[in-house]
């Protein structure tokens, strides 16, 4: 019996088109294991709502085609239920994609669709707002805000933004507390991680899992404009959490204190959040579609 599965494609998502989105989906899937009904999105938020309609019609598999954020917005309506989240990798970093191995060639992450299977992974909660990738305030948190602001998209654009924000953001005190933690710092990125990158292959917690019931919480204090390059290579290296600007902490929950309300983010989307915050893991709460492990 055929599988049936609904795309959502958010026509927003990074650069370039999405008009042959459709007929690519339709050409790479197995005609005899699936049978699709592929939508667009209309405004933000719109994804949620799909996703909750496929659901209550009794899809087996609910696909987000897009960004990390459009991830988000169709996931959360997939959270404990019988449905499968698919992704196609559309967005600008695509950060829980990555994590989970989906390819970044469209044409390939629809072929291994055909050869994939269900796996549970875990998803967190910023006072109640659920995240599967990563969440956060500070530097992060302030240069998501301003790339919204824009309208280029990419990763040029948002690299254009981390270089110019540098030299104008300022870092917060924070208060940590919880599962053993109980930690003031002063930091310049604070990240509550499911996964292990922010995206575009930037590993800010190296060692998260999405199926540990664990979220890794990386601390980056104030840094000399000399150690820039030093902190991006290490980024990309996995191995940030060695170096000594940055603290790496692991909890099921915790909460978080800080001197002023301002901006936050889950799964790269900016939003405003007040001065006290509330991080905890949902252990096993969604099944994700990876490739089949033979």
């Amino acid at each position: 019996m055929k599988k049936r599965i609904a795309f959502i494609i958010n026509p927003f998502s990074g650069i370039g088109k999405k008009e042959d989105l459709p007929a690519m989906i339709k050409k790479g899937l197995d005609a005899r294991l699936f049978d699709p009904e592929i939508v667009e999105t209309k405004y933000r938020g719109h994804g949620t709502e799909l996703a909750k309609s496929f659901v209550e019609k009794d899809f087996d598999i609910v696909v987000a085609v897009g960004g990390d954020g459009t991830v988000n917005e169709i996931a959360r309506s997939l959270v404990h239920t019988n449905a499968s989240l698919g992704i196609i990798p559309i967005g600008s970093g695509n950060g829980l994609a990555r994590h989970l191995g989906i390819p970044m060639n469209v044409k390939k992450a629809i072929q291994q669709l055909n050869h994939s299977e269900p796996i549970f992974m875990d998803y967190g909660l910023v006072n109640e707002r659920p995240f599967f990738c990563t969440c956060g305030t500070g530097f992060d948190a302030y240069v998501s805000t301003e790339f919204a602001k824009g309208k280029k998209r990419g990763i040029m654009s948002y690299i254009e933004k981390i270089i110019t924000g540098y030299f104008s953001y300022k870092s917060q005190n924070y208060y940590l507390k919880g599962d053993g933690i109980d930690l003031k710092a002063k930091a310049f990125v604070l990240t509550f991680a499911n996964a292990s990158q922010w995206g575009n292959n930037a590993y800010i917690a190296p060692q998260a899992s999405v199926q540990d019931g664990k979220i890794d919480i990386s601390i980056m204090s104030n840094f000399p404009i000399i150690a820039i390059p030093t902190l991006a290579l290490q980024l990309f290296a996995k191995t940030i959490d060695k170096d000594l600007f940055v603290t790496t902490l692991r909890a099921d929950s915790i909460s978080l204190k800080r001197e002023e309300a301002g901006p936050f983010h889950y799964d790269g989307e900016p939003y405003e959040e007040g001065k006290e915050i509330e991080v905890k893991t949902i252990a096993d709460g969604l099944k994700v579609l990876v490739k089949k492990r033979f």
